[in-house]
């Protein structure tokens, strides 16, 4: 049976961190290939500002590319309306009929989840892997208590702290700071060159 693991994400600029977490998760899940799924329109960002599709994946792309491991998946950027992970992972069996996915998440996104659009749902569908941060508990049986679906579909892993966030290098492009390694560097130079972040508001 393929094991596959799919990383959803804006992706806002795809950073360092992202990259560590997803290759910890696919070593510790005996993960054959990750997905990385940009999302399209994700409904808890609604208010904010994303940067185009096209850009996202281009900086996406070219970080993955020396990864034979990594790809990415387009369901979510090609489909309209917003993105809701039961329905991205719906999709992704009948694009992967036989195999068992796991969808990666990072401990705060866990946590979250009792407030995702039909959690329950969504694992009944797919595993969870979820990144724990060393020293950190997440009150797991909180969780069950609103997700009851959750029992015995979640794999925990211990990931290194990485303290780097998405908004953070955004922030750090607007006032002229170096981000250089919080990035790979082709997606340094795509933003350097495309001009990206220079002029959206604090986010």
């Amino acid at each position: 049976m393929q094991r596959i693991g799919i990383f959803g994400g804006t992706f806002d600029p795809i950073h360092q961190g992202h990259l560590i977490m997803a290759d910890e998760l696919r070593y510790r899940l005996r993960l054959e290939r990750v997905l990385f799924l940009p999302a399209g329109r994700p409904p808890h960002k609604t208010e904010q500002e994303i940067t185009t599709d096209q850009h996202r994946l281009e900086m996406l792309e070219s970080a993955i590319s020396d990864n034979p491991a990594f790809e990415v998946s387009y369901v979510d950027i090609r489909r309209s309306g917003l993105s809701y992970t039961a329905d991205s992972m719906r999709e992704h069996l009948e694009l992967f009929p036989g195999a068992e996915i796991a969808f990666l998440m990072g401990q705060d996104s866990f946590r979250d989840l009792p407030h995702w659009h039909q959690p329950g749902r969504l694992v009944e569908l797919v595993r969870l892997g979820v990144a724990m941060r060393p020293g950190v508990v997440v009150d797991v049986e909180s969780i069950l208590q609103r997700v009851p679906e959750v029992a015995g579909r979640v794999d925990f892993a211990d990931v290194p702290l990485i303290q780097i966030a998405s908004s953070e290098i955004r922030r750090r492009v607007r006032e002229g700071m170096p981000i250089r390694y919080h990035v790979p560097a082709p997606v340094e130079r795509y933003i350097r060159e495309n001009g990206l972040y220079q002029a959206l508001p604090h986010r």
